[in-house]
């Protein structure tokens, strides 16, 4: 009886670490990236709304499960390119604590439970779904290595959250949501290219090809594009499609994020994970907070939804 115990509690101490690597192998802190579903939700007055509010958040969890099945099979295949990385090296795969077959065998289950939740939450939210696998997997086998390309892919991706976040609560979607969603994404995407390029320096090339395509002064010139192209579609949203002037109160937060988050590109070199910066930077912090206080309040005490 005792042989027993004893040797179910070395079991669970076996299977512990195992449970640990593959939570960080889903990437959680990139799962902020799909807070973006919640935009409909809130845009569209249904922010308090608890049936539509759980759909979201439902749906927010199926994105992270469909997002982290891509990161376990993306590491996988860049296994001896992720052990040359100074960073990369220290996942899971690379860091020898899951085996391969344990990565496909999580890989495997973990899709087909999101694709079966994505279903029960309707045929639109489903096909986006496969939609939004279908682009980051194959930005995992082939997008990622074309210049420019690679870039949009990423961009698409934040846009197909976008997108997911109203056809699973049925709501209409604004083009000027989704061409402000794809430019910031499209910033955020250059401005990781940059990091790399000049953190990996010699061995850029060896850990991401597409970097070959790349220049530093090329991709300033494409962020600095991007950056005003941005701030000028967001301030067109508020003033013009939005229907309350008032939103344009919250134009100054857009404008010093972006700018918080050059200086933490340029000056502390933090660009190359965007969720580390969302969730370390506090000024950045405060002012997306501010942003959607601001928002939130205008929107919900004016009595008319935008989205």
């Amino acid at each position: 009886m005792k042989a027993g115990f004893e040797e179910r509690t070395l079991r669970k101490r076996k299977l512990l670490p195992v449970f640990f690597a593959l939570f960080r192998i889903l990437r959680p802190k990139q799962w902020t990236k799909n807070l973006l579903l919640f935009a409909g939700l809130v845009f569209s007055q249904n922010l308090f709304h608890t049936p539509l509010l759980f759909k979201t958040l439902l749906a927010f969890g199926v994105f992270c499960l469909l997002s982290g099945s891509v990161y376990i099979f993306n590491d996988i295949r860049d296994l001896s390119e992720d052990r040359k990385h100074y960073k990369k090296r220290s996942r899971p795969l690379a860091a020898g604590q899951l085996s391969i077959r344990q990565a496909f065998f999580f890989f495997y289950i973990i899709l087909a439970v999101s694709f079966y939740l994505a279903y029960t939450l309707g045929i639109p939210f489903f096909v986006t779904g496969v939609l939004y696998f279908l682009l980051v997997f194959g930005y995992s086998l082939c997008f990622k290595h074309i210049v420019i390309l690679d870039v949009f892919a990423v961009a698409l991706g934040f846009l197909l959250r976008a997108v997911a976040g109203g056809v699973v609560i049925g709501v209409s979607i604004s083009p000027w949501l989704l061409i402000c969603t794809l430019l910031l994404a499209l910033f955020l995407a250059l401005t990781k290219r940059r990091n790399e390029y000049l953190v990996l320096e010699n061995n850029g090339t060896e850990h991401r090809r597409v970097l070959e395509d790349y220049s530093v002064a090329y991709l300033d010139q494409l962020v600095s594009i991007v950056t005003a192209s941005t701030i000028m579609a967001y301030s067109l949203y508020t003033f013009t499609a939005s229907g309350n002037e008032y939103l344009m109160i919250s134009i100054p937060f857009v404008i010093y994020g972006i700018f918080r988050y050059l200086f933490l590109v340029h000056k502390k070199d933090m660009g190359g994970s965007p969720e580390d910066v969302l969730l370390k930077d506090k000024p950045l912090i405060v002012s997306i907070l501010l942003w959607v206080a601001v928002c939130i309040a205008v929107i919900y005490l004016d009595g008319g939804g935008f989205f």
